[in-house]
């Protein structure tokens, strides 16, 4: 695990984005704050950016809204959050893959950055320290990340 975030991204254009977040209503103390990272993160790189929030009842649902508002084309880039606590059984890990698998293949038919930050942790004490801890906190990365590959995708597209 990395322990540390990336940089703030600096904005190259003078695009007005938006980006949506897609968050998991599920383990919502962590997700919240989640969301609310990202958000705070998103606006401080960029004030006048659009941010807009669409609630998925559980991490599973979470790429039928990405796939749904990707089809809009009218954000930069989205943003998958959420937090899956691994279980006794191999149902967390079959949720994970398939969340994973969902979203690259959004992003790759849409042209669009998708931001997977559906964490699968082992315990509550890995998604306090990734979800409400400022050291780690994979809201705020999961935004520079966002504004980073919207940022490279819209120089790709215009060039």
């Amino acid at each position: 695990m990395s322990k540390a975030l990336p940089a703030r991204p600096r904005l190259t254009t003078k695009v007005k984005n938006a980006f949506a977040l897609v968050v998991s209503r599920y383990n919502g103390e962590f997700t919240s704050a989640l969301e609310r990272e990202a958000r705070a993160e998103l606006l401080a790189i960029d004030p006048v950016a659009t941010v807009e929030t669409f609630e998925a009842p559980g991490s599973f649902e979470i790429p039928l809204i990405v796939k749904l508002l990707a089809e809009r084309r009218q954000y930069h880039a989205l943003l998958a959050l959420g937090v899956i606590l691994e279980g006794e059984t191999a149902h967390a890990d079959l949720i994970a893959a398939a969340i994973t698998n969902s979203l690259q293949q959004i992003a790759l038919n849409h042209r669009v950055p998708v931001i997977h930050e559906v964490l699968l942790v082992a315990s509550e004490e890995q998604a306090r320290a990734r979800c409400l801890e400022p050291a780690l906190n994979r809201g705020r990365e999961a935004a520079r990340s966002a504004v980073a590959a919207a940022q490279t995708v819209q120089a790709i597209m215009t060039a």
